[in-house]
């Protein structure tokens, strides 16, 4: 997929005035985008439009206009746009309850690098966690991490030719799975493929 630009952007200008009908597109796209995982987790897979929300959204939070800072947010965001042959995902873990939370992410150190994806017929891909930064100590793990799973020339034909999709998540402590991902997710992903 194709990298943000400045050029792909709007001033805030103008994105004041078309704002709302950007979020609701990028609502109903995300809507096949995201896979639940038993009770706590999600993945929500990013590519082109989601991350093109999300910095236009930091630069109006954030007020940013001049150019240095602009290409500064495309340079932080620009890694989560899927390459062609991966999936990128921001992973995270949802418990409304802090006292819950706590305890849960205290039991799911390493729990990133136990998120797999795997199309039918292959060994399940393991995701590339946090390569911004690390996002847990040996007390405990933090609620959002950044996933890559990169899949070989095999899983990409075989999806495309209609293989199933399965995703989960084997930690000693949270193991579950969907099998098979549903269709409308699945089809959506494959447009991350090149």
């Amino acid at each position: 997929m194709e990298k943000l630009t400045r050029n792909d952007l709007y001033s805030l200008e103008e994105y004041a005035g078309i704002r709302a009908d950007i979020r609701k597109r990028v609502m109903d796209h995300k809507q096949n985008r995201k896979v639940h995982i038993g009770p706590s987790a999600t993945l929500y897979f990013e590519d082109h439009q989601t991350i093109q929300y999300q910095v236009q959204e930091m630069l109006r939070v954030e007020r940013i206009f001049e150019a240095a800072e602009i290409e500064e947010e495309l340079g932080a965001y620009n890694p989560l746009i899927p390459d062609g042959n991966n999936w990128k995902a921001t992973f995270m873990i949802e418990e409304p309850d802090v006292a819950r939370r706590k305890e849960l992410l205290a039991g799911l150190v390493g729990v990133e690098d136990k998120v797999w994806v795997r199309i039918d017929g292959s060994e399940p891909v393991y995701a590339i966690a946090d390569e911004d930064m690390e996002r847990e100590t040996a007390e405990k793990t933090s609620a959002v991490h950044f996933l890559r799973f990169e899949l070989d020339e095999e899983m990409v034909a075989a999806i495309k030719a209609g293989a199933s999709l399965s995703m989960g998540i084997a930690h000693t402590n949270y193991s579950h799975q969907v099998e098979p991902v549903a269709a409308p997710i699945r089809d959506a992903l494959l447009a991350d493929l090149a």
